[in-house]
């Protein structure tokens, strides 16, 4: 299954939803509820040349089957707000969920923690961690791991960043 970034729709949709910068939750959130057919998706995001560390980041996805491969389209709402002249962004999903479960999610969120923002999701316990951050179960941290060693391959790679 092949996914690429399609920045003219993220840019389409960003609008619509009024995205706005550093709330790339709540912009996928919010794409999600606007785009038929999407799935929301959280994970972390290194942009090329310029990634010190992954960014823990959402987007929402749209599958595409209509030709004989499945190709999974990246819309990032929050991609206007990302520094344009960056042409490599790589995505590193955690964890995807319906529209549905997610509304659930947030609904029961809202519910049991008023006081707290109900995004980020980060799914159900067991949580493994990194550093002193607790993230969500063992994808979330095989994600995270996968997104730092993509940005230690630009760190190691461009000594200038250092």
């Amino acid at each position: 299954m092949d996914k690429a970034l399609d920045e003219t729709l993220s840019i389409k949709i960003a609008q619509s939803v009024k995205s706005k910068a550093r709330t790339p939750f709540d912009n996928a959130y919010k794409a999600a509820l606007a785009t038929e057919g999407a799935t929301y998706v959280q994970g972390f995001l290194v942009i090329g040349r310029r990634s010190y560390k992954p960014i823990e980041h959402a987007w929402i996805e749209l599958s595409d089957t209509s030709g004989n491969d499945c190709v999974v389209r990246i819309i990032d709402p929050t991609l206007p707000h990302l520094n344009k002249n960056e042409q490599e962004f790589w995505y590193f999903p955690a964890q995807s969920l319906s529209v549905k479960k997610l509304k659930a999610i947030i609904e029961e969120s809202k519910e049991d923690y008023p006081e707290d923002e109900p995004l980020p999701v980060y799914g159900a316990a067991p949580y493994e961690y990194y550093g002193d951050v607790m993230l969500g179960g063992k994808d979330y941290l095989d994600a995270y791991q996968a997104a730092e060693a993509k940005s230690q391959e630009f760190n190691h790679s461009n000594p200038d960043l250092n």
